[in-house]
């Protein structure tokens, strides 16, 4: 089985919804041939052109290891990635504050310096498939939540808490990722 990621210059961030249909158009469309772009060069796996999109696809065993690549790629290059698998869209702004910060997910997503609007449509996906969503500054702290929205937050030491709603852990991580920490007051934490 294999699975595909579309990669494009995107000239603002987009949603979902939008990448999702520009994804469905370009497969209703034929491939181009001739002279590759330079970054289909650089994409790993099977790169197929279109007309402004390039369509990678993968062996679902390499698919964590390859999409990381695909992404890192993208970042580099200023372009958008979708991610039909997971619904999921790859913006080149806004980003957090904290240079090297990684997005980790328990169905194996990683990706270093995520948009922030990927963050928060990657915490909705938490499930049993999906069993936690953290964000990352190795060495100095880091912010994760799990189905039933068990929060946790360690620099010195690790702390938790539970939030009710989707829309607060949302609002917890664009803080975390924005160097803010107004999400510590509102909540009463446990060692």
């Amino acid at each position: 089985m294999s699975v595909e990621l579309m990669v494009w210059d995107e000239p603002a961030p987009i949603s979902r919804d939008q990448a999702r249909a520009a994804y469905l158009e370009v497969k209703k469309t034929e491939p181009v041939t001739g002279q590759l772009p330079d970054l289909a060069k650089e994409l790993p796996g099977l790169v197929t052109v279109y007309q402004d999109q390039v369509l990678v696809t993968m062996d679902l065993d390499a698919m964590d290891e390859m999409s990381g690549q695909v992404f890192t790629l993208a970042r580099a290059h200023g372009v958008a990635c979708y991610d039909p698998q997971r619904d999921l869209v790859h913006n080149v702004a806004p980003l957090g504050v904290y240079e090297g910060m990684q997005l980790h997910t328990g169905d194996g997503l990683i990706v270093t310096d995520p948009d922030l609007g990927l963050v928060r449509d990657v915490l909705a996906t938490l499930s049993p498939q999906n069993p936690f969503v953290a964000l990352v500054n190795f060495g100095r702290h880091f912010i994760q939540v799990s189905p039933g929205y068990e929060l946790e937050y360690k620099e010195k030491g690790l702390i938790r808490t539970e939030v009710a709603e989707l829309d607060e852990v949302q609002r917890a991580f664009q803080e975390y990722a924005t160097g803010e920490r107004g999400f510590l007051g509102r909540h009463e934490w446990t060692a």
